[in-house]
């Protein structure tokens, strides 16, 4: 299969996460050495097929670099799981706009060298696509990597909860340009939201009427540190509605609050809570904490969207692919239940 090739804006611990995956599922021997991977081959392309072309970021600590080194420079402190060979890609200044808050700004140490030309690194390397690892609260920031994909001519991938994908004025532009874009608001592999969904569902499958529920994250690292700052009610309103759609009545459902600790690093754990009725309105309450790292929890999730989306340019699709999104984003264009989700995301793979 010809190789998929991928830029990267920001490259955090999630851009860390997913280049060690690509290392890491390079060459499995059997199903063993899969695990971990939702799919091992998606539309016939396997994750040693995407190949980082490109990369972007402000920190000084991580621009000049290749790509190997930069994704263990400080302030990154996930989990290091692969070896990853020098890739020959070197890290480029980045346009930092509001890509840093006020809670980062003594975080992160902006390099002094004059921002690169996004589009034209992307032209030069002969990228396809780029993926927005950027903190959650960069609006303009993400807004300006869009923008660049478009000048390029490569397709977007929004990661964050800016909303790119799921506004119109953006999916028009995309679609003109015959490019598609999807996101917004990437799923973990073992996310809180996904878990409180299907908690959700299979306690109304058995009759169980829920009257109140929460779903509260605590977090170290700087996406944690930048959402409680910027973006914890976009955050907070995105993964409410998804899980809203998982039921049939109204109900009182709080998701997504965060608050920030720092020497979890890059863990998070996630507080989840269920009150209901079941036979005879008899009381029932359910308590959980799922403990993950930040991550790898991108990375599987990611890998699948690069490759259908890799499927969407062989098509000629272009604007904002409903069936990506809604499969693989907490806010979508249209936020459909997870099971509609899943049969739009099939029907997406094997349609001719």
């Amino acid at each position: 299969m010809a190789k998929i090739k991928v830029g990267l804006a920001g490259i955090g611990n999630c851009a860390s996460g997913f280049v060690q995956g690509l290392s890491y599922y390079k060459n499995p021997k059997n199903q063993k050495d899969s695990i971990g991977l939702r799919q091992t081959f998606l539309a016939g392309y396997h994750p040693k097929d995407i190949e980082v072309v490109a990369a972007f970021d402000v920190d000084a600590r991580k621009i000049g670099k290749d790509l190997s080194a930069a994704i263990f420079s400080e302030p990154n402190n996930t989990l290091k799981f692969a070896e990853v060979p020098e890739l020959g890609v070197s890290v480029h200044k980045g346009q930092v706009l509001d890509g840093l808050g006020s809670y980062l700004k003594d975080v992160i140490k902006v390099g002094a060298s004059p921002a690169a030309s996004a589009s034209q690194v992307l032209k030069e390397t002969d990228a396809e696509m780029l993926v927005s690892l950027l903190p959650g609260g960069a609006a303009k920031a993400t807004q300006w990597y869009a923008k660049e994909a478009l000048h390029a001519g490569c397709a977007f991938i929004n990661v964050t909860p800016v909303r790119i994908a799921s506004d119109s004025t953006w999916d028009e532009q995309f679609r003109n340009a015959k490019l598609p874009v999807v996101g917004d608001d990437l799923i973990d592999q073992i996310g809180a939201t996904t878990l409180h969904k299907m908690l959700i569902k299979l306690l109304d499958e058995q009759g169980v009427r829920i009257s109140e529920t929460y779903q509260l994250d605590v977090g170290g690292g700087t996406e944690s540190l930048d959402t409680l700052e910027r973006s914890r009610d976009t955050k907070r309103i995105a993964k409410t509605k998804t899980i809203r759609t998982t039921l049939p009545y109204e109900t009182s459902i709080v998701a997504g609050t965060t608050d920030y600790v720092d020497f979890l690093r890059n863990r998070r754990d996630s507080y989840l809570w269920i009150k209901g009725m079941y036979f005879g309105k008899a009381p029932m309450e359910m308590e959980l904490r799922l403990c993950t790292v930040d991550g790898p929890n991108a990375g599987s999730v990611l890998l699948d969207v690069i490759r259908a989306v890799k499927v969407a340019l062989e098509r000629g699709e272009s604007g904002a692919i409903q069936s990506i999104s809604a499969f693989a984003f907490k806010h979508p264009p249209e936020i459909v239940s997870f099971r509609r989700a899943a049969q739009l995301f099939k029907k997406f793979l094997f349609e001719k």
